[in-house]
């Protein structure tokens, strides 16, 4: 029999049927189950989408933080950030994702001015450091929005008068004044986390990307890519800085060109930055094996993806890493060759998603078993 004594688990969510908490779990209470004397290491973590916050919460025991902020549309709603001394990790996604816009999808009206009051929450209870999480938003309003909750203000190019700009009125835009913000925030860095490439404008850009998704038709696509357009022109103008090609900068609806114009922020690796904050590398050493897994294993798996990131950590100290997937197409035999000692999908019976996802614990609970069975007769 092959005793396990240090093992890392390191799921990212199974889109759809389970959370990346409640994966990490279920990995964790299998392995104990076999083998009751093993130091199970859980990190279930994200590159920057929905539930960020609380794989922080979880990984590396932060504190949290509720907050009373404001919706995509305006409306009240209750958020919450982690706290990790004087750091906090944020997410778009809790205050305009895309679920909160379920029925009235219009990025043309949706704003990230929540996320401006949870930072400003955050600073206020001495955090420095502010780690955002770009994934899966709703909006395409640029920053505007945080930046004003902040105390950006934006004035109209005809009257001077200063108003509050939505997504389809970036054209308006003539003067930009982020002294407040500069006050405000002094000696206070933000980060975005995403695993976005695209720049803020243009075929690649925010709005032709994902605006679809949140709700665009091909005339509105247009309409608030020109309007990204004009809101570079504006910070070029105003800021005498150019964010537009930045990698990235397109992430969330453009909210990443945004931190980098108006908070002198910068853009990171989503799951690198992740794996660093939780300490995932010191909680390798002695580890014999390492559990990781998503909804499907795919060519994205390995472009920037919470895979791609684990396995630039692991095959650098030789810990060999399983996976377990809800599916996996061809492209995942890629993952051999990054170092992949096997892979693993939950889903025993033909049948469609919609069927199996109801059994998803169950069958991620009897394929570490099987796993894990193996692993003894070894």
């Amino acid at each position: 029999m092959s005793e396990l004594k240090k093992c890392i688990v390191a799921p990212d969510s199974f889109k759809g049927t389970l959370s990346a908490v409640e994966v990490s779990e279920i990995m964790k209470r299998s392995i104990l189950e076999a083998f009751p004397n093993c130091e199970v290491v859980t990190f279930p973590v994200a590159d920057g989408g929905e539930g960020t916050v609380d794989c922080f919460l979880h990984a590396a025991a932060a504190e949290k933080r509720a907050v009373r902020t404001t919706g995509p549309y305006g409306e009240a709603i209750d958020a919450y950030y982690a706290k990790l001394g004087r750091r906090a990790v944020v997410e778009i996604a809790m205050v305009a994702g895309l679920p909160q816009a379920e029925g009235r999808r219009d990025p043309r009206k949706t704003t990230t001015y929540g996320l401006g009051e949870v930072v400003k929450a955050a600073v206020a209870d001495g955090c420095t450091e502010i780690a955002i999480g770009l994934g899966g938003s709703c909006t395409n309003d640029g920053g505007t929005g945080f930046a004003r909750a902040l105390g950006a203000k934006f004035f109209r190019r005809d009257t001077g008068e200063e108003f509050a700009p939505d997504a389809g009125q970036m054209t308006e835009i003539g003067r930009i004044d982020v002294s407040a913000i500069r006050e405000r925030l002094r000696g206070v860095h933000i980060v975005a986390i995403s695993d976005v490439t695209n720049p803020m404008y243009g075929p690649n850009g925010a709005a032709y990307v994902f605006a679809p998704q949140k709700g665009a038709d091909p005339d509105t696509v247009r309409l608030l890519d020109d309007n990204l357009t004009a809101l570079s022109e504006a910070i070029k103008k105003n800021l005498r800085k150019d964010v537009s090609q930045v990698p990235g900068a397109g992430a969330a609806g453009a909210l990443g060109a945004g931190i980098l114009a108006f908070f002198d922020g910068e853009i990171r690796s989503g799951i690198d930055t992740v794996l660093d904050l939780v300490g995932f590398d010191a909680a390798l050493d002695g580890a014999q094996l390492v559990f990781t897994g998503e909804g499907k294993v795919d060519a994205q798996s390995f472009q920037g993806k919470v895979l791609s990131g684990i396995l630039n950590r692991t095959s650098k100290k030789n810990v060999p890493v399983v996976v377990v997937a809800g599916a996996a197409d061809a492209s995942a035999d890629e993952a051999y060759h990054m170092g992949v000692s096997g892979i693993f999908t939950i889903n025993r019976k033909a049948e469609d998603l919609s069927v199996s996802r109801q059994f998803a614990d169950h069958n991620l609970a009897e394929t570490m078993r099987a796993i894990l069975s193996f692993h003894k007769l070894s």
